[in-house]
């Protein structure tokens, strides 16, 4: 139940990093920019703020932002 859980809540995460660097990939990248910005962030702004499934918010959210605009600098769609 709490890998579920975690997923949910990954899949937030990776949606507002989507809503906040203006890219919609779908729900599998939401989920893993979630869980992948999840250890980005805590790893560089260590654990603070509320924490829900064992992921702090905010750093998470950080994280999670960072690796969605470096995955769209390097694998952005080409705007015609």
């Amino acid at each position: 139940m709490h890998f579920l859980w975690t997923l949910i809540v990954g899949a937030l995460i990776g949606t507002i990093a989507g809503m906040i660097t203006g890219e919609k990939r779908g729900c599998l990248f939401d989920i893993i920019a979630g869980l992948v910005g999840s250890m980005i962030g805590q790893s560089l702004f260590s654990e603070w703020g509320p924490q829900v499934a064992g992921m702090a918010l905010i750093p998470s959210i950080l994280g999670a932002v960072i690796f969605v605009a470096v995955i769209s600098f390097f694998f952005g769609r080409s705007h015609k």
